[in-house]
Order: C-alpha cells, then sequence, then structure tokens
C-alpha cells in the first residue's frame, strides 16, 4: 500500500476552472439555504465596497472538491487503487471576493504524505482571471485500500 500511494499520490497536481454565474449563486442559495444578502441581493450590495453580489464562500469548497476529484482521477491513471475519501479542510481562507462572471482556476497540488496513516497533504489555491487568489485551503484526503 505504501508503494502505491508514494507512486501515484507523490507530486500529483490538478487544476479545475469554471466561470461563475449568477445562476450558480442563485442554485447554490437554494441548495444551501443561505439566503444572505451579499449573495442575493444587488440592489443592496451595490452600495457596499463590494458593488455588487458576491459567491459564497462554501461555493468555493465546491470547486475545491471537484479539483480534488481530479487529483484522485489523475492518481487512477497512475495506477492507484485505493478508496480514498476527504478528511477535510484546514486553513481554509476567503481572501478576496468573488463575482458573477470571474474566471477561476482551483489548483490542487500534494505536498505531503503520511504514508503510515494513509494520509496526504494538498495545497489548494483559487484564483482568478487576473491572477488574483481568491481561497486557500489545505486538503486532507485519506486514501483506503479497496
Amino acid at each position: 500500500m505504501a508503494d502505491e500511494l508514494s507512486r501515484t499520490v507523490t507530486g500529483l497536481v490538478a487544476s479545475y476552472a469554471t466561470t461563475v454565474g449568477h445562476e450558480d449563486i442563485a442554485r447554490f442559495t437554494g441548495l444551501s439555504g443561505d439566503d444572505y444578502e451579499a449573495h442575493t441581493d444587488a440592489g443592496a450590495m451595490a452600495g457596499s465596497r463590494f458593488g455588487g453580489i458576491i459567491a459564497h464562500g462554501a461555493l468555493l469548497v465546491g470547486y475545491m472538491s471537484a479539483a480534488g476529484t481530479k487529483a484522485i482521477r489523475e492518481a487512477r491513471l497512475r495506477g492507484n487503487t485505493t478508496v480514498p475519501v476527504s478528511l477535510g479542510y484546514d486553513r481554509l481562507r476567503f481572501v478576496a471576493p468573488v463575482y458573477p462572471g470571474d474566471r477561476l482556476t482551483v489548483t490542487y497540488r500534494v505536498r505531503g504524505l503520511d504514508l503510515e496513516r494513509q494520509r496526504s497533504v494538498a495545497d489548494i489555491e483559487v484564483t482568478n482571471q487576473s491572477g488574483t487568489v481568491v481561497a486557500v485551503a489545505e486538503h486532507l484526503m485519506k486514501w483506503l485500500q479497496s
């Protein structure tokens, strides 16, 4: 198991790109129940320092999860046969607003392996079309034997 993890997960990098639409924010509002005005009321937000509505931070976590799934697929292409599961996100920060129309790229980089515990730690960075970092996190993944 340790050899397989070391061979298939070390140095793993994956990315996910998407454009955040008004519809995405509205659907996430409905799914999550988070109807805070920062995400739903363009009129109220027009006079704020943001100048309009912004995406939910939790929506960005969903995009981080999509990048993690791409990393799993890459590990499988390298011959990984485990069943990976997310253990969660640490050091999660939303450092700049995300607006409807922003093009985001999520980069997922495995930076460490704990072979004894069958875990990886990945650094996640979300940038917008201007290269501005809008969110960061560490992701913990457990690689279970199938």
